[in-house]
């Protein structure tokens, strides 16, 4: 009699509060593996959604790319030789850094007119080491242009943030914060590794080294690379201009004496062409009348 009464207690409790018991949980949201390490990611689920309860792995890698991990009870082909199933529970044995992404654990009652559906997500992060960067320097600019030095790690894992060196001396990521450096003009992405001097000076020149780094392995250095700022070459311009000035001048004055001693050709005065003029026939015979109807041509040329 009492159990029934906290029963029907329960029940109320539910009905007016509107409180469910289907819940789906993870002992670990976050997971951080080392790449070709094992790993199990958990799910449980309530008991409300029965003993036969229908549970779904789903896979989003870090492009958005959606597949499932476990289908039907059973692992589908990309995975049906390093991942298995206990419980509702996704154990690999084994992950490579394509396994980079969310997982999701998703639930349903064995009963289609419950109609009961619970997930939980969990994040997993393959470890990776950085491998040796990529970097970018210009070998030369002129003062006052716009240098860009890039750096790139498209291995590690988490992605690598970055750091640059000039000539031995790490380049802060703020330069405005250290007094050292509050006279530098340059603009640092740790996030994509690129160094930008909008304005570049003489006391920009120098070697340069960029390094990734992140928490899977120890830092990598690129090699140095050298960067040369050169001032604006004005004497190079003068005399570039001074001499396409006299290159003009010789030009003209080589025209004016070759017509001066008549090497160039005279223009020649063309003449009138003769006109030809056809007078009637009656004007230059007199008598005769054209009776018999035969034409004669009677013409004379006037020059």
């Amino acid at each position: 009699m009492l159990v029934s009464w906290l029963v029907s207690v329960a029940l109320f409790f539910t009905a007016a509060t509107g409180v469910s018991g289907f819940a789906v949980t993870t002992s670990n949201a976050d997971v951080r593996v080392k790449e070709n390490d094992g790993i199990d990611l958990t799910c449980s689920h309530s008991a409300d959604f029965g003993s036969n309860a229908r549970v779904e792995w789903k896979f989003k890698n870090l492009k958005g790319s959606q597949t499932y991990v476990i289908f039907n009870g059973v692992p589908t082909t990309p995975y049906s030789k390093r991942v298995t199933m206990y419980g509702s529970n996704l154990r690999f044995s084994k992950v490579t850094r394509e396994d980079n992404g969310v997982y999701d654990c998703e639930v349903s009652s064995s009963s289609s007119s419950a109609g009961q559906f619970g997930e939980v997500r969990v994040k997993m992060t393959v470890l990776v080491p950085p491998a040796v960067p990529l970097s970018r320097v210009p070998t030369s600019v002129t003062t006052g242009r716009t240098a860009m030095l890039t750096c790139h790690d498209s291995v590690g894992s988490p992605p690598s943030k970055y750091k640059w060196f000039k000539d031995g001396v790490l380049l802060p990521s703020d330069p405005s914060k250290i007094a050292a450096f509050k006279n530098a003009t340059y603009k640092l992405n740790t996030d994509t590794g690129n160094l930008e001097f909008p304005s570049t000076i003489k006391m920009d020149s120098g070697q340069y080294i960029c390094e990734a780094f992140n928490d899977a392995g120890p830092p990598q250095r690129s090699k140095a690379l050298k960067l040369e700022v050169r001032d604006v070459n004005v004497g190079g311009i003068v005399a570039g201009v001074i001499v396409a000035l006299l290159l003009v001048g010789l030009l003209v004055f080589g025209v004016w004496y070759a017509n001066k001693k008549g090497y160039l050709p005279k223009k020649t005065e063309s003449k009138p062409k003769p006109s030809v003029v056809y007078q009637p026939a009656s004007s230059l015979y007199s008598g005769g009348d054209d009776d018999d109807g035969e034409f004669k041509q009677k013409s004379s040329f006037v020059v």
